[in-house]
C-alpha cells in the first residue's frame, strides 16, 4: 500500500506548493474561460510568486485559525489546502458559517488517487476542533472536474457569486458551503 498522508506545511513545502498552485490556476481559470489562458495572464502565474505567498501563510499566519497542510505521497508533496476564516460579510451564508477553504490543490497528475478527498477529511476535522459546523470555498464556474468533487462531498453552492477580469476574458467563481456533522 503507497505511503499517503496529510501533515501541517513546512516553511520548505512552499516551494512545491507554489508550483501546484499556479499549475492548478491555471487549469481552473481555462476551465473557466472555455480557452488557453492569454499569454500575459499566464505570465503572472509564475510558481515564485505563489511560493512567496505560501510561505509567509506558512511561517506567520494572521491567526491562529489559518492553516496549510500538504498531501504527501511518500515523501513528495502532491497536494494543499489552506484554511481560514469565513468572510463574515459573505450574503446568504448565515451565521453558522464560520470556515473557508480558501485552496484545495492536488497537482494535475495526482487527481483521482485520494489526495484532494485526504486533504478534505483533514480539513473537516481541523475546522470540527476549531467549533466551525460549516464551510465554504470556492469555485470557477466551468471547472467540471472541482463541481464533481465538491459535489461528491457534500457541498451545494450557496448562491453568491464573484467575478474576475483574465485577461480580455472573465471567470466567474460560485461560492459552496457543507456543514460539517
Amino acid at each position: 500500500m503507497a505511503d499517503v498522508s496529510v501533515r501541517p506545511a513546512l516553511p520548505a513545502d512552499s516551494e512545491r506548493i507554489g508550483a501546484i498552485h499556479a499549475e492548478t490556476l491555471r487549469l481552473a481559470a481555462e476551465a473557466g474561460l472555455g480557452r488557453d489562458l492569454p499569454d500575459e495572464a499566464a505570465d503572472g502565474l509564475g510558481p515564485a510568486a505563489f511560493a512567496a505567498q505560501w510561505l509567509a501563510a506558512i511561517d506567520a499566519p494572521p491567526t491562529p485559525f489559518h492553516r496549510v497542510l500538504t498531501a504527501l505521497d511518500g515523501q513528495v508533496i502532491v497536494g494543499f489546502a489552506a484554511l481560514a476564516p469565513a468572510d463574515g460579510d459573505l450574503p446568504h451564508a448565515g451565521a453558522a458559517l464560520q470556515a473557508e477553504i480558501v485552496a484545495l490543490e492536488v497537482a494535475p497528475d495526482r487527481v483521482r488517487a485520494g489526495h484532494g478527498s485526504r486533504l478534505l477529511a483533514a480539513c473537516a476535522e481541523i475546522l470540527r476542533q476549531q467549533n466551525a459546523v460549516a464551510v465554504l470555498t470556492w469555485c470557477v464556474q466551468g471547472d467540471q472536474v472541482r463541481t464533481r468533487f465538491l459535489t461528491s462531498a457534500g457541498f451545494a453552492p450557496l448562491g453568491v457569486r464573484r467575478r474576475f477580469a483574465v485577461g480580455d476574458g472573465e471567470i466567474t467563481q460560485i461560492a459552496w458551503h457543507t456543514t460539517l456533522g
